[in-house]
């Protein structure tokens, strides 16, 4: 009779003490903090350089921290109209830019995500047809010219207003949403207003965020826009200002500003950078938690 041998069951292996488990956690280290630093001091070199002096930016190619601190540029910057009034109608352009770019793209993303709307099919070609093929710097002036927008904020808002890739991807989220919660919102009596607005816009906070964060960055940034469509230096936005003091002569930009002394060029460009950065930088981390659901909107889900 052969005698029966019985295996005991094998313990699951642990890898994650293993060599190569830890080469690679450490390279991974490595490498984001390389990626980290070249993020990162950049925007410390700049830092520094507004608050060290003429001097000591000629002579030193990078540091982290002047030898001495020096706030003129702050004080110049505050002192003048120019850059206060830049600064304002900044804010104020990306505030209502943001509201009217999200009410549109939110208000057109919810009726095309209802397969039964007559003409949808039509309406996102159109849509994804804008995502390979534009009109072009200079028909898009044409079309602001005649529509009487020139030296408008409005002009630095409507011709892109609604971003088609942001529509998709909005339109793809609605579709996800349950279909039994605006059933019987419309057995309460709902119409679709109220569905849209009291169970659609209350569940999409994350989605709410996260594009209200890269609606307002790219209103904030740009200066292609306001350099195309505002000719009056009154109406000027700080990105049109940071541009006009990096990227012309110093003095000619510097003459434009009201001034009671001069302050150094070079510090005067840091620190306008540092003011225009400031207020993205500002407002992330109180987005960050609607801001990492939102990027994983349209991820495989369990």
């Amino acid at each position: 009779m052969s005698a029966i041998t019985t295996s005991k069951p094998k313990a699951p292996v642990d890898n994650n003490g293993s060599l190569g488990s830890r080469v690679f956690d450490t390279l991974n280290v490595i490498v984001l903090i390389g990626l980290a630093l070249i993020t990162v001091l950049p925007l410390l070199y700049v830092l520094a350089g507004s608050f060290a002096g003429e001097a000591e930016i000629s002579s030193r190619p990078f540091f982290l921290w002047p030898e001495k601190i020096v706030t003129d540029a702050y004080e110049y910057i505050f002192a003048t109209d120019t850059f206060v009034r830049a600064l304002v109608t900044t804010v104020i352009v990306t505030a209502v830019g943001t509201v009217v770019q999200l009410g549109l793209t939110f208000t057109m993303a919810y009726p095309l995500a209802k397969r039964y709307l007559p003409g949808r099919a039509l309406v996102l070609n159109l849509v994804i047809f804008t995502l390979v093929f534009s009109g072009g710097m200079i028909p898009t002036y044409l079309v602001v010219r005649d529509l009487g927008l020139l030296d408008s904020y409005w002009a630095l808002i409507l011709p892109l207003a609604i971003n088609p890739f942001y529509l998709i991807i909005i339109k793809s989220f609605f579709q996800e949403l349950p279909q039994a919660l605006e059933e019987a919102a419309r057995i309460d009596g709902a119409n679709e207003m109220g569905v849209f607005f009291k169970i659609v816009l209350p569940l999409s906070k994350p989605i709410i965020a996260t594009f209200s964060l890269f609606y307002a960055v790219a209103i904030w940034n740009d200066y292609m826009s306001p350099l195309l469509y505002i000719n009056d230096p009154n109406k000027w936005t700080l990105q049109i200002l940071v541009r006009q003091l990096t990227n012309t002569d110093a003095a000619n930009a510097l003459a434009q500003m009201d001034r009671t002394w001069v302050p150094p060029e070079q510090g005067l460009k840091f620190a306008v950078v540092v003011i225009a950065t400031l207020p993205i930088l500002f407002f992330y981390p109180f987005l960050q938690k609607h801001f990492a659901k939102g990027v994983l909107i349209g991820s495989v889900k369990e």
